[in-house]
């Protein structure tokens, strides 16, 4: 098959404003041409957050998929499953998912690139994920807030609790994943504002992970936080995404959070994902994101 004709049947659908496209044409299943390669990772940085519907991948096509975007990373504190290189799973517990707005794995500097995500059990109802532009967020900020956030640095950490703001009689059933997640404890200072190294567009870069900004008190910090993580998740700055099984989501880590509501009561729900390696940010003024704290 010629590119022209490659190109041709390959297809773009616009599901969200802000952010958000389905990709036609892609079997992710077989090893992909390079035009084809290079078409994914142009319309991942346009919008922020693609999917390719009912592709229906095994372990070993779904870590060769996730290469098309980078090269595979492990999770800093939690193993893979067993047969599975990289593959971290986001499998239900007691109707428990991450529900709080996150960027992946931002307790350390080079944080992933891009999250390969997908469904292997959907459940009846609810179970969905949303995504969040953290570049129109930024633009849509007053003047006089863009001139802090573009001077202000966030600490990053692992040790802190997911449902932080939950403390309800059902923590104790989380636990051991906890344990896990915190065996190696990790805390890295980023700048509230990064320069995507592709696009130059300035994003926040905030989320769960953060644990303080640095030089405010925790009171300061904690309201800071809420008026820039407001504009982050105003309504109409996000996409949900309906899950079939065999769907397939990737995002561009460096520009967007996401949140997976627990909205499907104890009904399974189990996903696969791989992130690629990224880069380290940098702020507006040019200064680089490194460790405070690392095993």
């Amino acid at each position: 098959m010629s590119e022209t004709q490659q190109l041709t049947r390959l297809g773009v659908e616009k599901v969200g404003s802000r952010l958000g496209a389905v990709i036609h044409g892609i079997d992710a299943r077989q090893e992909l041409s390079e035009e084809e390669k290079t078409f994914l990772n142009t319309e991942l940085v346009k919008n922020k957050v693609i999917f390719l519907k009912r592709q229906f991948l095994d372990d070993e096509q779904h870590e060769r998929f996730a290469r098309v975007f980078g090269k595979p990373i492990l999770h800093p504190t939690i193993a893979a499953p067993e047969g599975t290189n990289y593959t971290f799973e986001l499998k239900s517990r007691y109707g428990r998912s991450t529900d709080s707005w996150h960027t992946d794995v931002t307790f350390v500097p080079d944080y992933p690139k891009a999250s390969i995500l997908r469904a292997l059990h959907i459940p009846p109802y609810g179970g969905g994920t949303i995504w969040a532009n953290t570049a129109t967020a930024y633009d849509a900020l007053p003047q006089p807030l863009k001139n802090l956030a573009d001077t202000a640095w966030a600490i990053h950490s692992n040790d802190y609790d997911t449902n932080y703001y939950k403390f309800d009689a059902k923590q104790s059933e989380i636990a051991d994943f906890r344990a896990e997640f915190i065996s190696r404890i990790y805390e890295t200072k980023h700048p509230v504002v990064r320069v995507h190294p592709q696009t130059g567009e300035r994003n926040l870069l905030l989320g769960h992970f953060v644990v303080g900004l640095d030089g405010f008190s925790t009171r300061e910090s904690n309201a800071l936080v809420e008026i820039f993580q407001n504009y982050i998740t105003e309504v109409e700055n996000t996409l949900t995404w309906r899950w079939e099984e065999g769907d397939v989501a990737i995002w561009d880590n460096r520009a967007t959070q996401h949140y997976a509501p627990a909205d499907f009561d104890h009904h399974p729900r189990q996903l696969r994902r791989i992130t690629v390696q990224g880069d380290i940010p940098l702020s507006v003024d040019g200064r680089a994101s490194y460790y405070l704290r690392r095993p």
